[in-house]
């Protein structure tokens, strides 16, 4: 309904334009950068559309063949293409790491929007702003130097006995996500109208039931967002998951595995492949299978903020 209300509002705005208004260069420049976004936005879909189908139309593979779990491109005798340990490997790791980095970002969130004094809010933002600009190298270097051999000398008893695991993939994502989340869920929270909270008091809550029974469920459409958006920073990050989560084309099976992502694989291969051959053309597959899922992520983001919205 406010979108229909805001549709006639512009429409009668645009017929209230002047020639000079119409033809004003300033408009048109707007227009054409904003046409020329959605044509680069378009030719790029089409364009990896088109090599993403390409193992089935030009090579003939079927879909089986490449749903599959056993990945052996570069056998002699019996190639396959199966990228279902790809596709497990990046969910799995999106989830671990979600559930990892959500309660320590939700929480911070709440601590500096509710609770921290005005010096610890001073202190918290500017260290989350250094976390967004650490780059990604970094995180997979500090995962090689640190968590690997943790992982493998501490906690050898336990199944991690190279160190490179889909766990260790999942604690860099979380580290990686955690200021997204954090931040996003900190615009939310204070977004919340204070009347709420002034009524919440006036019934006679202390300052945590409010936060759990008023400041929560009002911002939670909010908070599923950003924990979405944190999940697709996650699900398209390379570098630094592929130089902890030891890069084998298999399904995983505990936390403690080595395993692999669609990004890193796509990094890894890309290099060694030739154009037009299968191997290459499953790679164009995984990009399209990964840009699916952003598409996945987009309309659910789209959806719980239409519901943000309405609540």
């Amino acid at each position: 309904m406010a979108n229909s209300v805001a549709s006639i509002e512009r429409g009668k705005l645009d017929r209230g334009l002047t020639f000079r208004e119409r033809i004003d260069p300033a408009r048109r420049i707007t227009l054409l950068a904003a046409g020329a976004v959605i044509a680069l936005v378009l030719m790029l879909l089409v364009f990896i559309a088109f090599n993403g189908v390409q193992i089935f139309t030009a090579s003939g593979f079927s879909f089986d063949a490449i749903f599959n779990a056993t990945w052996n491109p570069d056998s002699t005798t019996a190639q396959s293409f199966g990228i279902l340990p790809f596709i497990a490997g990046t969910v799995g790791v999106m989830v671990v790491a979600a559930i990892i980095a959500t309660p320590l970002s939700v929480g911070l969130a709440i601590f500096m929007a509710e609770v921290a004094p005005d010096w610890a809010r001073s202190v918290a933002q500017p260290a989350m702003e250094v976390f967004v600009g650490i780059p990604s190298v970094v995180w997979g270097w500090l995962g090689i130097t640190v968590l690997v051999p943790f992982l493998r000398d501490d906690l050898h008893g336990i199944g991690f006995t190279l160190g490179f695991s889909w766990f260790a993939g999942s604690i860099v994502l979380s580290l990686m996500i955690l200021p997204t989340i954090t931040s996003i869920t900190f615009d939310v929270i204070t977004s919340i109208p204070a009347e709420l909270r002034s009524a919440s008091v006036a019934l006679g809550t202390t300052r945590w039931q409010t936060i759990r029974h008023v400041v929560i469920p009002a911002g939670a459409a909010g908070i599923m967002t950003a924990i979405v958006l944190g999940m697709m920073r996650a699900a398209g990050e390379a570098l630094a998951v592929q130089m902890v989560i030891g890069n084998r084309g298999v399904m995983p099976t505990s936390l403690a595995d080595p395993m692999s992502t669609l990004t890193s694989e796509i990094t890894l291969d890309v290099g060694n492949t030739v154009a037009g051959e299968p191997w290459n053309q499953v790679l164009w597959t995984m990009g399209l299978v990964l840009l699916l899922m952003s598409f996945g992520f987009v309309l659910l983001v789209r959806r719980l903020g239409r519901r943000r919205a309405l609540g």
